[in-house]
């Protein structure tokens, strides 16, 4: 697991940006540090080491050095491919996983990207074609920006590494703010930097140095074209149980300990439960003391009853708010996911005492794990119940009327699915953003910004579209993308077994009607992790919970809200009036938690990020992880 940075060179960068560019993200790589530079294009790499530990440096050259990678991530399936790269005559100088993706675009070009199996981001830089190539895995595991207003092309494993580039023009993408205000994070390539993109999952992306031309690439496409209607439940099951076995066996791989994440929840159990087969491993939970929303207890029960080793890590509520701005600084853009707070601790003591950590994202998206994916029951009656007309004109009626009980269902009842599935106006949403926005005529349709989205899934079944929304929307933007930050601000490598091709090639086959059963969530996932850790399987799903609705109404931290809430920034961008009767409706029970810890969130990684636009100096309350000190 590493970071890389790059850039086309130009006349006037000075000596060392790449250096320094490279030093932005120390935390990504503190074992080691290499560069390269031929005079039209210099690149950086830092090295967090797990594979061949004494010969797996970078950048890698092809066997002439036409060509050079810079690479972040594992390869799963590298011994494979290096055994077919061998038979063509390509010959190998190390042990390490990248080796096989500069031999493989030797022989290959961007076609070696169909047959990896992996988390990975990596860039190559082929002087005979003059070109760069910047490619990410699948599912967005890991993370790839590019810079590009025209003129400059810059590369990085995270945004950050771009302040240190003279020629980057730091501007916040106002535009997008109503985007950010819905769902969070934003559900495309652009982010709130304007000219900075991500390099999208299954994404591979060519930039032309001698034009200065880019264009873009799909090599992978999940769908749900191939369901298998005929599917038995215990097809379904077997299925899972080698896909399982194959996946956790496959993720282990690696020259230093490999430890494993553990809540109370099913899925961080099976991969537990299936890698302890292979080898004794360490697991760590996190939870609070005397609190209700803990699940240590589940958790170190779990890791007793099959003999394995349990750290139970605690946070408190001075923790949570403490860590804010350093969580918003590593993000590099503002993610308001209550457990990334968790995540960061978890990983800090998880550093302690191993390298690399298992975790069991995926499975809710590509097995259907949410709640949420039930409510288009509800739906689906009141529609063969009222007719059309009615529905649309009772929901246009309840937009103008104040909060009931209901007037949340009447609005998505006369909706499409495309505007009014749950994540679409996940936070705020079309009339809230009206009054929140200082500037209501920025405000968009988030659900037309999305709608592309459920078009390529239209002919399906609800449940099918919403999951696959999610594949393409919560997975990559949130949950992947806090997993990272979080642990490689730590220098930690987190491997997620679940978001892999091959779980996902066989989950897009899985029929609705063993997704979701009789209220039961991830159906035939439960069923087929039951026969191997019953303890977890039956438990209703937590999700990673914390106190922090409650630690908002305390004086302390009501107090910390109201200051941010009351700040040059506030007053710059939202309704300073709005957020005080949003902060007052939650002290008098109302739920409005998210909607106040994403403003705050929000504002303080505006502060961090654009401190010459604030009065306020959040950059102070950064404090930077152990290796970037």
């Amino acid at each position: 697991m590493c970071g890389f940075v790059g850039y086309v060179d130009q006349k006037d960068v000075p000596k060392g940006t790449i250096e320094n560019m490279a030093n932005r993200i120390k935390h990504r790589g503190p074992d080691d540090e290499a560069y390269f530079n031929d005079g039209r294009v210099s690149m950086g790499f830092r090295r967090l080491s797990i594979i061949d530990l004494a010969h797996g440096g970078q950048p890698l050259f092809s066997q002439d050095h036409t060509k050079v990678l810079t690479f972040n991530g594992e390869i799963y399936n590298y011994k494979d491919i290096r055994k077919e790269l061998k038979k063509l005559g390509y010959t190998f100088q190390t042990d390490v996983d990248s080796e096989v993706i500069i031999r493989g675009y030797e022989a290959w070009g961007a076609g070696i990207l169909k047959k990896l199996r992996g988390m990975f981001a990596f860039v190559i830089y082929d002087s005979t074609k003059k070109q760069i190539l910047a490619a990410r895995d699948h599912f967005g595991i890991k993370p790839l920006y590019y810079y590009y207003d025209g003129k400059t092309f810059l590369w990085g494993s995270e945004i950050k590494t771009f302040l240190e580039h003279p020629n980057f023009k730091k501007e916040f993408n106002t535009k997008l703010l109503p985007i950010h205000l819905s769902f969070q994070f934003i559900p495309s390539d652009k982010t709130l930097f304007k000219h900075v993109y991500k390099v999208m999952p299954s994404q591979y992306v060519i930039y032309h140095i001698d034009s200065n031309r880019l264009e873009k690439h799909e090599y992978y496409h999940f769908n749900y074209d191939h369901i298998n209607n005929q599917m038995t439940t215990k097809e379904a099951v077997d299925k899972i149980h080698k896909l399982v076995s194959n996946t956790v066996k496959a993720h282990m791989v690696s020259d230093v300990p490999v430890g494993s994440f553990l809540s109370s929840g099913v899925d961080s159990s099976y991969i537990l439960n299936e890698a302890a087969k292979h080898t004794p491993i360490h697991s760590f939970s996190l939870g609070y003391k005397n609190s209700k929303y803990s699940e240590l207890k589940y958790s170190s029960k779990f890791a007793n009853s099959i003999h394995q080793k349990n750290t139970k890590i605690y946070m408190n509520a001075d923790d949570y708010f403490k860590i804010v701005p350093t969580i918003m600084y590593y993000m590099d853009e503002p993610l308001s996911n209550a457990a990334e707070n968790q995540a960061f601790y978890l990983s800090k003591d998880t550093r302690k005492a191993v390298k690399v950590a298992l975790s069991g994202e995926g499975i809710d998206e590509f097995f259907g794990g949410y709640v949420t994916y039930m409510d288009y029951q509800a739906f689906e009656k009141y529609k063969k119940i009222v007719p059309k007309f009615i529905r649309v004109g009772l929901s246009k009626l309840a937009m103008k009327l104040p909060r009931f009980h209901g007037r949340r269902f009447l609005i998505r009842g006369g909706q499409p699915l495309w505007e009014n599935y749950y994540r679409v106006n996940y936070i705020f949403n079309n009339q809230e953003r009206n009054k929140l926005l200082k500037n209501p005529s920025l405000n968009v349709d988030s659900g037309k910004y999305t709608k592309h989205i459920f078009d390529q899934v239209s002919d399906k079944d609800p449940v099918t579209q919403e999951q696959y929304f999610d594949i393409k929307t919560w997975l990559p933007f949130d949950i992947l993308h806090q997993a990272d930050r979080m642990s490689m601000s730590n220098s930690l490598e987190v491997r997620t077994p679940f978001v892999d091709k091959e779980i996902a090639n066989f989950a897009m086959t899985v029929p609705a009607r063993l997704r979701i059963k009789n209220g039961v969530t991830k159906y035939i996932w439960r069923k087929a992790a039951n026969s191997q850790v019953p303890m977890a399987a039956n438990r209703p799903k937590l999700g990673f919970p914390s106190p922090l609705a409650s630690w908002m109404r305390m004086p302390k931290y009501h107090e910390m809200i109201m200051k941010v809430f009351h700040s040059d920034v506030a007053h710059r961008f939202f309704n300073v009036k709005y957020l005080d009767k949003l902060v007052k409706q939650h002290d008098n029970g109302k739920s409005n938690m998210q909607k106040i810890y994403t403003l705050y969130c929000f504002i303080i990684w505006y502060m961090i990020y654009f401190p010459e636009n604030t009065n306020v100096n959040m950059r102070k309350n950064v404090h930077l992880t152990k290796n970037d000190r």
